[in-house]
């Protein structure tokens, strides 16, 4: 997936950490700038926000979900909540040229049409599709005509609705696309994650997969770089004891950072998958290999018998896998008991 200001997700390609900044600005456009700020200092590559409008998001009656009641209470309802918790163009647009200035890519989670178009205006690098738009086809459509990268969250899906969304958006103009395993409850349980459910989705949707983070900690995050998730994503706030549906499921500033630090490690340490020795190890393997030894005084122009050899540290002369070779070959000077053997000290045969 490539757009102007992003790198390719993929095989080999430097795994793209996203700051999900989503509603835990509060509705606060102060705080929604220090949470780029803050994503900006953990060493996050984007930051990321939801855009939508509550008249076209939801009925007057929808219920909130049960971790909203949790965070939130009962007697506000849900469309009182969000309401509070959008966010007006002029701020948005403000918000993608701070993330620009202190190098990340601003992107956002359109939920409905209009707000598409919104973030198309401001020139967005791409678009987010929240887990719960991924049956939302006609918008899926509309997203995919504009021709902006897309990355697809796949919370509460079945491995067929996946393909049914992956198909709309590449019918519609088949822009770039990854897709990102996600377990849609906040916090989310680990032992529900299905990490390897990644595997499915690389195998069905042929296209970079990632992994949107909802658990308590890091490790989950972490386990998914290792698993080869070319994006990973995980809110972020300011303060967990925020007011708000989704700080008790993010990570601070510290844990964010600690969290990137932990994923480039282990980018770091996935390598390549070459086996070869690798240069912090070849003092050692001078040091812990074997070499053929003098098991006795020997003298120049007998040939090396078995019986004239023993087998120990250093590793610097002739290797014992090269023991026949040596063996019957006549050497070239005299040798000292307990002396490593080299080729320079056997004539040729």
């Amino acid at each position: 997936m490539t757009a102007p200001g992003l790198p390719c997700f993929g095989a080999g390609g430097r795994i793209y950490i996203v700051a999900e900044a989503g509603v835990n600005h509060n509705g606060d456009p102060a705080l929604a700038r220090r949470l780029v700020d803050a994503a900006a200092e953990s060493g996050a590559d984007a930051v990321k926000f939801q855009t939508f409008r509550v008249d076209a998001l939801l009925t007057r009656g929808a219920p909130k979900a049960g971790y909203q009641v949790e965070t939130t209470g009962a007697d506000e309802s849900q469309r009182d909540m969000l309401a509070r918790l959008e966010l007006a163009t002029a701020v948005l647009a403000e918000l993608k040229d701070r993330a620009a200035k202190r190098g990340l890519t601003f992107f956002s989670a359109p939920f409905d049409e209009e707000s598409a178009d919104v973030l198309d205006r401001l020139g967005v690098a791409l678009f987010k599709v929240p887990s719960g738009e991924i049956t939302n086809l006609p918008l899926l459509r509309h997203l995919a005509s504009k021709g902006r990268p897309i990355i697809l969250s796949t919370g509460m899906s079945s491995l067929d609705e996946v393909e049914q969304a992956v198909a709309a958006i590449r019918a519609a103009g088949n822009p770039p696309l990854a897709v990102l395993h996600c377990l849609s409850a906040y916090p989310a349980p680990a032992a529900e994650v299905n990490l390897r459910a990644m595997d499915a989705l690389a195998a069905r949707c042929g296209c970079p997969v990632g992994f949107s983070d909802h658990t308590l900690g890091i490790e989950i995050a972490v386990a998914a770089a290792a698993r080869g998730a070319a994006i990973i994503e995980k809110h972020l706030t300011l303060d967990k004891t925020l007011p708000g549906p989704d700080h008790r499921a993010s990570l601070d500033p510290v844990e964010f950072a600690a969290m990137v630090r932990a994923i480039r490690a282990v980018e770091s340490a996935l390598g390549d998958g070459t086996k070869r020795p690798m240069p912090s190890e070849l003092d050692t393997r001078r040091v812990a290999r074997k070499s053929l030894v003098a098991a006795r005084a020997l003298r120049a122009g007998a040939r090396l018998g078995a019986e004239d050899v023993l087998i120990k540290r250093p590793g610097t002369g002739i290797s014992p896998a090269d023991l026949d070779k040596a063996i019957g070959r006549p050497l070239a000077r005299d040798i000292a008991a307990d002396e490593v053997i080299g080729w320079e000290a056997l004539a040729e045969p």
